[in-house]
């Protein structure tokens, strides 16, 4: 593709299926739905993709249309610095940022770390991810992973004394963290952090509705604690440190990785350990988050190894160890 002297925008939605299905405690989906944004400039192009999220009002379709709202500014010459003012964070600006970054390095011949200022990444292990379900199929499925080095088991509430019990003993050798999407409630919270502890489960993320989790910071927390939906960018980490011990970073939250990398810079800096995370979606949304990893305390980037099938030219896996992207993928 190519646009001459004048940079071109278009977007499109992809619907990717997923392998069974994937649950949490808000439900569960068998397709994935990103929406891809592509800004090409003379011969060069470069592609973002992001994952619009309901539990933030986000839609497909709004991302679409939000996305393609600033084409003409592309062609005007908006830039990625600019972008940030013009967009507030979101899964559209994500989208947006990437594909310029991605456009940045197609157009130097550079990797898209050397143009950040950011170490060249390594191949690191990421968590594989089981659903929620009856501590019997939850067993299931951690004893077929059970050669994964670290497991991210999702919880939902009452019950989770037994479901993880059941992880534990199915992977008795795996590193365990835990993810309840904000279904504990300030009644089953310490019991539940207590039968995560006994099963030796290393984080627990977000165990109560963000804004309901004052009570985190006036418990004793057996095990440490990640806030997910409670922090989204920089401006969200005030106040946080006395209910958290770190923070999932993840790219439709921020924004972009350009935001994502100052953020994750500035809960280093305060002290927070740092998990990147991803929604389920291909290899195109985990590649600019490998930057990210390099940084971080857990890795949770398995989200294409759920979908029946990646985009071509994706990630590379190994077990559960993921490799940078290559450049006709990203950066």
């Amino acid at each position: 593709m190519t646009s001459g002297n004048v940079p071109t925008l278009e977007a499109r939605i992809e619907r990717w299926p997923i392998e069974g299905n994937f649950t949490i405690s808000r439900g569960a989906k068998t397709e994935a739905v990103v929406v891809v944004a592509t800004v090409s400039h003379g011969n060069a192009t470069g592609r973002g993709e992001c994952v619009p999220y309901p539990r933030y009002g986000e839609t497909p379709e709004a991302t679409l249309a939000a996305i393609l709202s600033i084409k003409d500014a592309i062609g005007r010459g908006l830039n990625r610095e600019a972008l940030q003012a013009a967009m507030p964070p979101s899964a559209a600006r994500n989208a947006l940022d990437c594909a310029l970054l991605d456009l940045e390095a197609k157009q130097s011949g550079k990797r898209i770390w050397n143009l950040v200022g950011r170490p060249a990444p390594r191949p690191c292990v990421t968590a594989y991810t089981i659903s929620l379900g009856t501590p019997e199929a939850m067993a299931v499925a951690a004893a077929k992973a059970t050669q994964r080095p670290l497991l991210k088991i999702k919880l939902g509430g009452d019950g989770d004394g037994l479901r993880i019990a059941a992880v534990r003993q199915a992977a008795p050798d795996s590193e365990l963290i835990v993810d309840a999407n904000e279904a504990w409630t300030e009644a089953n919270l310490e019991q539940n952090l207590a039968a995560c502890a006994n099963a030796g489960v290393t984080l627990v993320e977000q165990p109560l509705p963000a804004g309901q989790d004052g009570r985190l910071a006036h418990i004793k927390r057996p095990i440490a604690v990640c806030a997910d939906e409670s922090v989204h960018d920089r401006n969200s980490l005030a106040g946080l440190r006395d209910r958290y011990d770190a923070v999932n970073i993840k790219l439709d939250k921020t924004g972009g990785l350009t935001e994502a990398l100052a953020m994750a810079d500035a809960a280093a800096a305060q002290g927070f350990d740092i998990m990147v995370g991803c929604m389920v979606a291909t290899s195109l949304s985990m590649a600019p988050a490998m930057l990210l990893a390099q940084q971080a305390r857990f890795v949770d980037l398995d989200g294409s190894l759920l979908l029946k099938r990646d985009r071509d030219g994706g990630l590379r896996y190994d077990g559960s160890l993921v490799y940078p992207p290559d450049t006709a993928l990203w950066g």
